[in-house]
């Protein structure tokens, strides 16, 4: 399935999850308030997450004259994209990621280790692949799923209150206990799976952003095994998710509860695209 699709109807399965779970629990009034509730709280994270985020790691602006900042600046002209901040992260590390919430306003951000181990070919690379993620917008999307999901969590936690003290009952008009139970517990496992598989085909769309803008899908295929075996660094799980190979793997995160398809699966993907 095209990726564009799948995160397309990835939101949309949040979005009914919502509304399902809504009229649950609050009624539609209780689903709205809740989803403005999580909304604010993920703008003030969109419009502040590079600031917030460049901090979080000790992040440095690269110098011009440096080549790090020259890939950016010729792959930025080639998509025809205003040119980002330029970040070094002091790790050795092998990792980098994108952020800011708008083309206009974005940042990207690479660990010295990652400068270091690969080839300027496999840099380029990794850079497209950052800059795929700018152009496409996946900040905004990455929200746009955190409000639904941030919204559903907390009717959830509401379920599970109103279930303890006994909310319901005889009253046709409100919920039976044993629909909050099962609301309490399936609704925000189902809402972090579905927030999960949207940033995995995300990252699918960020590679093949990287391979047309390069021409070379070989480059970031051989920067991501290089990358697999030295990429995890003392990282957030809230930003795990920015990075090019998650951080946080080294932690036995299965698949299905990874930020990140599969080492695996995206190198096959490269190496049987064709340009």
């Amino acid at each position: 399935m095209n990726n564009t699709l799948k995160t397309t109807l990835l939101l949309a399965s949040l979005t009914c999850l919502l509304i399902a779970i809504g009229g649950i629990v609050g009624g539609q009034n209780g689903m709205i308030l809740f989803f403005v509730i999580s909304l604010l709280m993920n703008l003030f994270s969109y419009w502040y997450s590079d600031k917030i985020v460049l901090k979080l790691y000790k992040a440095t602006p690269i110098d011009p004259s440096e080549k790090t900042y020259e890939v950016v600046q010729k792959l930025a002209h080639i998509k025809n994209l205003p040119m980002p901040k330029v970040y070094r992260i002091p790790s050795r590390a092998l990792n980098a990621f994108a952020t800011g919430r708008n083309p206009q306003n974005a940042a990207v951000a690479v660990t010295q280790g990652i400068e270091e181990a690969l080839s300027e070919e496999e840099l380029e690379g990794v850079l497209a692949h950052e800059l795929g993620h700018v152009e496409n917008r996946d900040i905004l999307v990455s929200t746009i799923a955190a409000s639904l999901a941030g919204a559903i969590m907390m009717i959830a936690n509401i379920a599970k209150w109103s279930a303890i003290f006994g909310v319901g009952g005889g009253d046709r008009d409100r919920p039976h206990p044993f629909a909050l139970i099962l609301t309490a517990i399936i609704a925000p496992l189902a809402a972090m799976l579905i927030q999960l598989a949207v940033s995995r085909s995300r990252e699918f769309l960020a590679d093949e952003a990287s391979a047309k803008t390069t021409h070379n899908p070989y480059a970031l295929a051989n920067a991501l095994r290089k990358i697999s075996r030295e990429a995890t660094l003392p990282a957030s799980p809230q930003t795990a998710h920015l990075f090019i190979s998650n951080p946080l793997k080294g932690k036995g995160v299965i698949h299905l509860f990874s930020t990140h398809p599969s080492t695996e699966e995206r190198i096959k993907r490269l190496e049987n695209m064709r340009f």
